[in-house]
C-alpha cells in the first residue's frame, strides 16, 4: 500500500505499490510513453519481484518480503549524452547515501558505476535503462533477508546487520539525493560543475583498490582503480597504461 510511504510518497507525483511483479523496471518503462499519468520522478515498487535483471543481464530473485524493489521513471534529462551517462552514477550515490543514513556504525559506500556496500558486502544494486521519452532506475534493496536467504556469500542486508530497515526513509531519503543530483546534472549539463563527479567521488570506495575488471570479449584488466573521468568512465593504471572502463564487472581485490 502506497500508505505504507508517506514520506515518500510526499516528494513524487506518482507512487505505486503492487504485491508482487514480475519486474518494476519492465513495468514501468511500459508506462513511459504515458507522460501525463507517469510524470518525472513516479515511482512503482514491490516488496514481492519474481523476474528482475540487474547488469550483464543478471537475474535478481529475493524471497517475498526480504527485499525492496523500487524503480523510478526521469524525464527531466540533461541534453548532453556525456551527462546522461551520469545517472545510474548518481543513482548509485543517492541510494549509497540513504542506507548510510541508516547504518550509521558499518562502512557504507559504492562500488563503482552503483552497487551500494555495506562492509565489503552488496545490499544493494540499481539497473538503469533508457526508453525514448524517459530513464528508468530500478533498484533492488535487501531489507528484511536473512542470512540463509543471501543469494552469495559476499551479500548483505539490514537484517543481517541487525537493524530493521524503515523503508520508507529509506524510499525518502533516496530519492531526494536522487533529484538533487539529476536537478543540478541537468541544469549543468556537465558532471564536474554540477557536483555530481565530487559526491560520486566522495563515496566510491573503487578509487584507490586494486580491481580486477571483466570486460567485454572475454578480457580480464587487473589494475588500480586511480580515478572517475568526466564521463564517469573508470580510470584503471595497469602495466603502465591508464585504461577508460565504460562497462564491465569490477571486483575489488581487497574488502572496501
Amino acid at each position: 500500500m502506497s500508505s505504507d510511504f508517506p514520506r515518500s510518497g510526499a516528494l513524487t507525483p506518482r507512487l505505486e505499490v503492487v504485491d508482487a511483479t514480475g519486474s518494476t523496471n519492465a513495468d514501468l518503462r511500459a508506462h513511459a510513453d504515458d507522460v501525463d499519468a507517469w510524470p518525472h520522478l513516479s515511482v512503482l515498487l514491490t516488496r514481492d519481484q519474481t523476474a528482475g535483471r540487474g547488469r550483464l543481464e543478471r537475474r535478481w530473485v529475493a524471497p517475498a518480503g526480504s527485499a525492496l524493489a523500487v524503480s523510478v521513471l526521469l524525464r527531466d534529462l540533461p541534453t548532453e549524452p556525456a551527462a546522461r551517462g551520469w545517472i545510474p552514477l548518481a543513482a548509485g550515490a543517492a541510494m549509497t547515501e540513504a542506507v548510510s543514513a541508516q547504518l550509521p556504525e558499518a562502512a557504507v559506500v559504492l562500488k563503482w558505476p552503483n552497487d551500494v556496500l555495506v562492509d565489503g558486502r552488496k545490499i544493494c544494486g540499481i539497473l538503469a535503462e533508457a526508453s525514448p521519452h524517459a530513464v528508468v532506475v530500478g533498484a533492488g534493496v535487501n531489507t528484511a533477508m536473512t542470512p540463509t536467504q543471501l543469494p552469495v556469500p559476499t551479500a548483505t542486508s539490514f537484517a543481517v546487520q541487525g537493524v530493521v530497515a524503515d523503508e520508507d526513509e529509506l524510499l525518502r531519503s533516496y530519492l531526494s539525493a536522487l533529484d538533487r543530483y539529476l536537478s543540478a546534472l541537468t541544469a549543468a549539463d556537465d558532471a564536474i560543475a554540477s557536483g555530481l563527479h565530487a559526491a560520486v567521488t566522495r563515496w566510491c570506495a573503487t578509487v584507490g583498490q586494486t580491481v580486477r575488471v571483466s570486460l567485454p570479449g572475454d578480457t580480464l584488466l587487473v589494475g588500480t582503480a586511480v580515478g572517475i573521468d568526466a564521463d564517469g568512465r573508470l580510470r584503471v593504471a595497469a602495466e603502465g597504461t591508464v585504461h577508460a572502463v565504460s562497462a564491465g564487472d569490477v571486483v575489488h581485490a581487497r574488502p572496501a
